[in-house]
């Protein structure tokens, strides 16, 4: 008889004893069926881990694009080319996505963070050894590392809300989750340009990158080690009765997958999701090109509106997460983060030519809020209607199709800019965005997760 099966015993609930440190001290809940429900306080030390180590990910997607001017003179290379240093994250983890959801379905959380952190911290030494002019191509091969690693974070968090936290708490988590992205591709956007002076001679700026991928590289080789030391697979008893019915069920990769395409609900969440994050990674690319025609020279300026776009998209989840966790409304929260994204959008597109950059600042903060928070809601939603289909799987299609429309739309985006007016060019993704509004009200509110907690 297992550790597992000991304390499902009800004869044996007075003796639990769960092995670890002080922080692995359980509160205990009992559902209807007097099954104990055990959370450990340990939870949030794996969620900590893993916000840090999905910003140190995230931190490096826009790491040379939103300083696109600087790298294209510095190195010799076409503004398009530094473009594709953050395509190459959309691009890679669209075939790999479902090697690596088998993956973290057969092993668990444990081997796969270790993988994709080991990655991350691999990509970044590399790009320490390209600063010279005529290495931007070793560079790019740290990047692509950095980008297939990513591969082994995005589908994590609905996975780990659920495996390590409470019902109560699930959607909460998952929200933290995602605000570990956020969190790096806040500072992605703020960091290089403080780091990397524009104007500067040839010898200042190549220092200046030598630093910046110095501290990248320190920083992801201190996580690496922690998540080799700290980092655990699931706890040792379920948190939720979701999540011991959903242990309890045999995983079958590809009839999941089968399962999941024929769900009418979940495809059209993966156009609905695909359109709104698909638009937030064009303009993410681009920020700096765009930016800088209305305001040159304002470089500073663009990785700190880059900055206001994710903060408060980061704010946005966590306020977002806790309503969900309050009211269950899944499908009521999605659709009016949808609506708000495209009025939005439509603010930032009519703000860009004021001429004061402040107003600027203000619109990107509420494009962030509403578009960005729309990240976790999304993920529960589709954990919501997909229900018992193992997490990982979930959220993995559903970033495989994010990352399919993200290329489509960054270059239909960088296309557009080139032919026509900027105004043109956001009023074509508000379209988008409005077209994934309907979507979105045409998906029915099956919440299966919710009724299976009822059930227990």
């Amino acid at each position: 008889m297992t550790a597992h099966d000991m304390v499902r015993n009800p004869s044996e609930e007075p003796k639990i004893i769960i092995p670890g440190s002080v922080m692995d001290s359980p509160n205990v809940i009992e559902d209807d069926s007097k099954v104990p429900l055990i959370v450990l306080k340990y939870r949030w030390v794996i969620l900590l881990l893993f916000v840090m180590f999905s910003a140190s990910n995230a931190m490096q997607w826009t790491q040379y694009t939103i300083i696109s001017d600087v790298v294209s003179d510095y190195y010799g290379v076409p503004s398009t080319l530094v473009s594709w240093t953050s395509i190459i994250y959309m691009v890679t983890y669209i075939p790999l996505i479902f090697p690596a959801s088998w993956l973290l379905d057969k092993t668990g959380l444990r081997v796969t963070t270790i993988i994709g952190s080991f990655g991350t911290c691999l990509g970044a030494w590399l790009k320490v050894f390209s600063v010279p002019q005529d290495m931007f191509w070793l560079g790019f091969m740290g990047q692509t590392i950095v980008a297939i690693s990513q591969v082994f974070i995005l589908n994590v968090p609905p996975r780990l809300a659920a495996v390590w936290f409470g019902a109560d708490q699930v959607s909460l988590a998952c929200s933290i989750g995602v605000f570990g992205n956020q969190l790096g591709v806040a500072l992605g956007f703020v960091l290089p340009p403080m780091f990397v002076k524009a104007g500067g001679t040839i010898e200042q700026i190549a220092a200046d990158f030598q630093f910046m991928f110095y501290l990248v590289a320190g920083v992801t080789s201190v996580l690496f080690v922690f998540i080799l030391l700290f980092f655990k697979r699931a706890p040792a008893t379920p948190p939720s009765a979701a999540a011991d019915l959903g242990a309890s069920l045999d995983s079958n990769f590809l009839h999941s997958v089968k399962k999941l395409f024929t769900n009418r609900n979940y495809n059209l969440l993966l156009i609905s999701y695909g359109l709104n994050v698909g638009v937030f990674y064009a303009i993410s690319t681009l920020l700096n090109e765009v930016v800088l025609k209305f305001f040159p020279g304002a470089n500073e300026d663009v990785g700190r509106i880059g900055l206001m776009i994710v903060v408060a998209g980061m704010l946005g989840s966590v306020i977002c997460g806790f309503i969900l966790d309050k009211t269950h409304k899944f499908k009521e929260t999605t659709l009016a983060l949808y609506a708000a994204s495209v009025v939005g959008m439509i603010i930032f597109t009519f703000t860009l030519d004021s001429g004061e950059i402040a107003v600027v600042y203000f619109s990107a903060i509420i494009l962030g809020f509403f578009m960005n928070g729309y990240l976790p809601v999304g993920f529960e939603f589709a954990s919501e209607i997909t229900y018992p289909e193992p997490e990982g799987t979930t959220s993995g299609i559903l970033n495989a199709a994010v990352q399919l429309f993200g290329i489509v739309l960054t270059l239909l985006y960088e296309w557009m800019l080139k032919v026509t007016d900027t105004r043109w060019s956001n009023l074509t993704l508000c379209g988008l965005l409005a077209l994934g509004t309907a979507i979105t009200a045409a998906i029915s509110s099956d919440l299966r997760r919710q009724a299976a907690e009822q059930k227990k």
